[in-house]
């Protein structure tokens, strides 16, 4: 007998925003002063991300461009904090090179 489970766990799927999340992301990023460039960004994730959920038949990609801009959008005032504070960030490693690294 195998401590293994007979069956492989299907994929799990990230938390479903409620249906009107797109929209009161896209009223929040329009108040903020990032507007100008951070409202045609997501606008673009969102048709890329309709239109593979259209190829797909899944909404995955969709929950995912609102959380992403969710984090955005919360984490942005400490970002301002840490930029309005003069640390010095020289010696931080760049996360896409770090990730590059990875990658056989």
């Amino acid at each position: 007998m195998s401590a293994q489970p007979d069956h492989t766990p299907a994929p799990t799927t990230p938390y479903a925003p409620a249906p009107g999340a797109p929209a009161e992301l896209l009223a929040q990023l329009r108040a903020d002063r990032r507007a100008e460039r951070w409202v045609p960004a997501f606008e673009r994730e969102w048709a890329a991300a309709l239109e593979e959920s259209r190829r797909t038949f899944s909404l995955t990609t969709l929950y995912e461009v609102v959380h992403v801009w969710q984090a955005r959008l919360v984490s942005a005032p400490a970002v301002d904090a840490f930029t309005a504070s003069g640390r010095d960030e020289t010696e931080f490693v760049d996360m896409a090179e770090l990730r590059g690294r990875r990658r056989p």
